[in-house]
């Protein structure tokens, strides 16, 4: 048997020359491309002409306060210009999340602020509390799959949070302007006589005074991921500037009712559970809304992760029994307690008088 010498071997340069097969590459996403048609900038940035050169004012309602407050001053100055006949209020249900009555009460808002035309959407086929747990699978299997693909044991991977955080706010994405941007397909749909892309003015109650986030958001900009050929969508941020107090003081110049839940002590409205929400809304939420609070705990346990960063939902119900049992069950105060920490008593007082009158709301 004939031995190789080192001789016999091939040198390093042919070595180096020698053809290498290339390394496995996932396909590329085609990447998105916006139509030409579609600005970069808005042409203005003053509310009366945003509300003159767009074929629809979209009103994106939660229910919540600054919803609330951004729906009257909307209204009103498009009352002013005679243009209230744009105005579509919009709102994104989010099942069992949200609180009870918020999707009834955006729909009473817009009808006591005048608005004829009223709309839901909702995203298909699961909910927030189901999506957390397909996204988790999902983030399972990728990391398994990951693992395996380096020779490495499956069973000791680590998964990612399936929950959203301030880093990852798919909920938003996926139960709200995904769900709201096929309404406005429908929008355009009933305008394509036109001839040409019709003009979505989008309204959005986020305020700088919410987040840092938020406070770097322009007050008008154009929503390039929403736009086509077809339609140009304009965000609106009307109420971007406001304090606590201008929000509050709308709501009483207005008279619309708002949700209990501000006079109970939340500071956001919307989604019962939020990971953006302080800890008091969240230990409220587990007290008014125990059986939701329980299925999150539940999902928890499904998924291996705290529904918020340092602070798992078994934690947020354990704080809630503690109040319950030396407070009591929590009782709804008056009307108007929550408008009285930013504008006083005297307004608060004669806001509560009013939605006796005209609506018989008070409790």
């Amino acid at each position: 048997m004939q031995t190789a010498t080192l001789f016999d071997l091939p040198d390093i340069q042919t070595l180096q020359e020698a053809p290498v097969a290339p390394a496995p590459t996932k396909p590329k996403r085609k990447a998105r491309t916006v139509h030409v048609s579609v600005p970069f900038e808005p042409s203005t940035t003053v509310p009366d002409e945003l509300i003159r050169d767009a074929d629809w004012v979209v009103v994106s309602s939660s229910g919540g306060k600054d919803s609330q407050a951004m729906l009257s001053y909307v209204v009103r100055r498009a009352k002013a210009l005679g243009m209230l006949h744009k105005v579509v209020v919009v709102h994104a249900d989010l099942g069992r999340a949200e609180w009870d009555g918020t999707r009834e009460l955006a729909e009473l808002q817009a009808r006591l602020a005048g608005v004829s035309r009223f709309e839901v959407v909702q995203a298909a086929n699961a909910d927030f509390l189901e999506r957390v747990e397909i996204r988790y699978g999902k983030l399972k299997a990728k990391a398994e799959k990951e693992a395996r693909d380096a020779g490495e044991d499956p069973s000791t991977v680590t998964v990612p949070p399936a929950w959203p955080s301030s880093s990852a706010r798919w909920c938003t994405s996926d139960l709200k302007r995904g769900p709201i941007r096929t309404l406005y397909t429908r929008l355009t749909d009933e305008l394509a006589h036109l001839g040409r892309p019709v003009r979505i003015l989008a309204c959005i109650g986020q305020r700088a005074a919410e987040s840092d986030q938020r406070a770097k958001l322009a007050a008008v900009e154009i929503d390039r991921g929403a736009s086509n050929g077809k339609r140009h969508v304009t965000t609106w941020r009307p109420i971007h500037s406001w304090s606590d107090r201008k929000v509050w003081r709308e709501i009483a110049r207005s008279r619309l009712p708002y949700h209990p839940a501000y006079d109970w002590g939340n500071r956001r409205l919307s989604c019962v559970f939020c990971v953006l929400g302080c800890n008091n809304d969240l230990v409220n939420g587990a007290r008014r809304v125990p059986k939701l609070a329980a299925a999150f705990a539940r999902t928890e346990v499904k998924v291996g992760a705290d529904f918020k960063k340092g602070l798992s939902m078994a934690e947020i119900i354990r704080r809630a029994a503690a109040l319950e049992k030396a407070e009591g069950p929590a009782a709804r105060p008056p009307v108007g307690t929550a408008m009285a920490e930013h504008v006083g008593r005297a307004v608060a007082t004669k806001y509560r008088n009013r939605q006796t009158v005209l609506y018989g709301l008070a409790a």
